[in-house]
């Protein structure tokens, strides 16, 4: 399983939880199991043809997954996926 950090602005969808523990063999999986277990968080990270939203960047261990597989990227048990939206203002 991957332990997913949550932004406080989507911890309503988890109980106001910081971190979930997800399974999944690939970046994708783990994102398509944590809206199976948190339903509605999924369309905030992902969009109607499933791919990551432009304004979300994704990290697999520090690593941002457009550099890497994207969504085919793979994950190991203890893996930390991270999930931060943009944010805008002045």
């Amino acid at each position: 399983m991957a332990t997913i950090r949550i932004p406080t602005s989507l911890r309503s969808f988890t109980g106001n939880k910081g971190e979930v523990r997800v399974a999944g063999a690939t970046v994708g999986e783990v994102l398509n199991n944590l809206e199976k277990a948190h339903p509605g968080i999924g369309s905030r990270v992902l969009d109607d043809r499933g791919a990551v939203r432009r304004y979300v960047n994704v990290f697999l261990n520090d690593e941002d997954i457009r550099f890497l597989g994207e969504l085919a990227t793979p994950v190991k048990e203890g893996d930390r996926i991270t999930l931060i939206p943009a944010i805008a203002g002045g």
